[in-house]
């Protein structure tokens, strides 16, 4: 399965500066921090950047956030993407599973998940969202090692529409 990194990498490019323009919008200090490990990954400064238009600016800091070395931003920025503008995502996947959370966060996962429970939910979802922002967040229960379901990565591989890349 994909890391955060590769989710980023194998994401449409449209969705991708998605993410980015929404942590800009809603999480200026999250926003900032990618910006500063992006930077110092190219070995330039911050301030380098800021001065481009975003046009310019996102799909720079999209190639560099696919990189392997930037794993851990790659995580916050999916995890801050997805519990703030995702939120109703989180929320209706988890409440069709019978998981409690509190607005999308989970304290603990449970250890398995039905087949056709899971198979409902993931349906649901997709009757509901984008594709590949449900995509998104599938992958990233894996990738961020929140759940280890041996179904979910065996739906995902079964059905294109919840594949990246």
């Amino acid at each position: 399965m994909l890391t955060c990194h590769e989710i980023f990498g194998f994401m449409p490019a449209t969705l991708a500066v998605g993410i980015l323009d929404a942590t800009f919008q809603a999480d200026k200090p999250t926003y900032r921090a990618a910006l500063s490990a992006v930077a110092a990954a190219r070995k330039v400064r911050p301030e380098f950047f800021l001065k481009k238009p975003k046009t310019e600016r996102h799909p720079a800091m999209l190639t560099v956030l696919a990189a392997p070395r930037l794993e851990e931003t790659a995580s916050l920025l999916l995890r801050q993407w997805l519990t703030v503008s995702q939120k109703a995502v989180l929320v209706d996947f988890l409440n069709r599973l019978g998981i409690p959370h509190q607005d999308g966060i989970v304290e603990q996962f449970p250890a398995t998940v039905e087949d056709a429970a899971l198979k409902a939910a993931v349906e649901e979802l997709l009757a509901k969202y984008p594709e590949k922002h449900v995509a998104v967040y599938l992958h990233c229960l894996i990738a961020m090692k929140l759940v280890d379901w041996p179904n979910l990565p065996a739906l995902i591989q079964q059905d294109p529409r919840v594949q990246l890349g």
